[in-house]
């Protein structure tokens, strides 16, 4: 038999039992493709991470995401969640991932000074990607796999669009009351799986509503894909971020997204993009607090 050590973190959260939950493996060497599909299946989470070393010795790692059912490209609070248990065994400041997107930058804040001197405050990331805009979806369809009537799904600014930054959702902004009501529709997704082929069956659905000035409530819906509701989907608000930016004349902004409050585990994920050479450019970032540690057995 072999085990292997594991962490659990509250991302994106100061509160225990809050945010959204990830699994890490910080040394996942000898594991297979099918072993750690099977470990993450096995956590239940939206993804666990495994930790490999780097094929660039120059970069810090190489960190593979799996949610229970597949493997992922690129996640927000996956490499949050990873960079802040790595940066506990180390001083840096500055963390590399190599992901099948591209690589992933990770900025550490730490503590200066006092009994918590050194300890980590913050990790930001940013997108592999700069923004991709994709298909256009028509409302109905898209209100229709969050339960709500059409025109509680606002086309005013955009319409439902698949964007991304390194992992594509399908981005909505709707009404602050339907954003409350919405519930997955198991069937609805499927039928829009099954009209738009190029999704590949990965239909994650991205709704929010503008909440002030600075400040969105967001929900995220992929039920096709195991996660019937994500309570904080840092892969997602880096897109929103950018297309916001891209809608207005501005040459950066910040975005604080509130998620995952109707599912009791509140999170806040801070966001900025900017308009760079190659388009436009996200990060998101947050904190995150420890739950678990133990070992697999396989």
């Amino acid at each position: 038999m072999r085990s292997l050590r594991f962490v659990t973190v509250d991302v994106f959260t100061t509160q225990r039992f809050g945010g959204n939950p990830l699994a890490v493996f910080p040394d996942a060497r000898g594991l297979s493709d099918a072993e750690m599909q099977a470990l993450a299946a096995e956590f239940n989470l939206s993804e666990t991470t495994f930790v490999l070393p780097p094929e660039d010795p120059a970069n810090t790692a190489r960190v593979r995401i799996f949610t229970r059912k597949y493997e992922m490209p690129f996640a927000g609070h996956p490499n949050v969640g990873t960079g802040w248990v790595l940066a506990q065994d180390s001083a840096a400041r500055r963390l590399v991932f190599e992901e099948i997107a591209g690589p992933v930058e990770i900025a550490v804040e730490r503590a200066m000074g006092g009994a918590e001197d050194g300890a980590v405050t913050n990790v930001t990331i940013a997108a592999p990607q700069p923004l991709s805009l994709g298909e256009r979806f028509d409302p109905a369809a898209i209100a229709a796999c969050a339960g709500l009537a059409a025109a509680e799904v606002l086309t005013g600014a955009h319409p439902p669009v698949h964007a991304g930054t390194g992992n594509p959702f399908i981005l909505a902004e709707v009404t602050p009351d339907a954003l409350s009501r919405a519930q997955p529709d198991f069937g609805a997704f499927r039928a829009l799986a099954a009209a738009n082929p190029e999704l590949q069956g990965r239909v994650g659905l991205y709704l929010y509503a503008h909440d002030g000035a600075g400040r969105a409530r967001a929900r995220m819906f992929a039920p096709l894909g195991g996660t019937v509701e994500d309570p904080a989907t840092g892969s997602a608000a880096t897109p929103l971020a950018a297309l916001l930016l891209s809608l207005s004349g501005a040459a950066e902004s910040r975005l604080d997204i509130t998620q995952g409050v109707e599912m009791g585990r509140p999170s806040l994920l801070r966001t900025t993009a900017r308009r760079a050479a190659d388009g436009i450019r996200a990060t998101v970032g947050g904190t995150c607090v420890p739950v678990l540690r133990g070992e697999a057995i396989l």
